[in-house]
């Protein structure tokens, strides 16, 4: 099962979003915490409305508690940054690939990239710094599914 991770979320509503298209594609998601908000279930429901019956959520309380989740599970953690140096339609994906979307604020940190397996990027035009993260999101997991059959 492919899995997407988001790295401290700081907007209700793209984590919501991201809810919503997980749970309609059937890919699990975690939460790396802290968040810039609260994401208790009731807050999540808020922005997730009634979809957060369909996805299954694992909230870690740090980036290191993550880190031993993912090892422990054989995960291969692919990040999406706009450092990235191969474009997401590039990347062989592989079932039980855990896609990861920084903050929407800031990316992730230096530690968090080494960690990556892979580096994906989104191409876009020259001069624009970034798209949506819930877009990015959608866009590589639509061609990971797509890879994965």
């Amino acid at each position: 099962m492919l899995r997407l991770a988001l790295y401290q979320p700081d907007i209700p509503q793209n984590t919501g979003t991201m809810l919503r298209m997980a749970a309609c594609l059937g890919i699990a998601v975690e939460i790396i915490e802290p968040a810039g908000f609260d994401v208790s279930d009731r807050n999540l429901r808020r922005s997730g409305l009634d979809y957060l019956d369909h996805v299954a959520i694992t909230r870690h309380r740090s980036w290191d508690a993550f880190q031993l989740w993912r090892e422990a599970s054989g995960s291969r953690l692919v990040l999406a940054t706009t450092a990235g140096s191969v474009p997401y339609t590039q990347h062989a994906f592989r079932d039980g690939d855990c896609v990861l979307m920084g903050r929407e604020s800031a990316g992730v940190p230096e530690a968090v990239h080494a960690a990556a397996d892979a580096r994906i990027l989104v191409p876009i035009r020259p001069g624009l710094r970034s798209l949506n993260v819930a877009v990015c999101a959608a866009m590589i997991l639509g061609e990971a599914i797509r890879q994965i059959g």
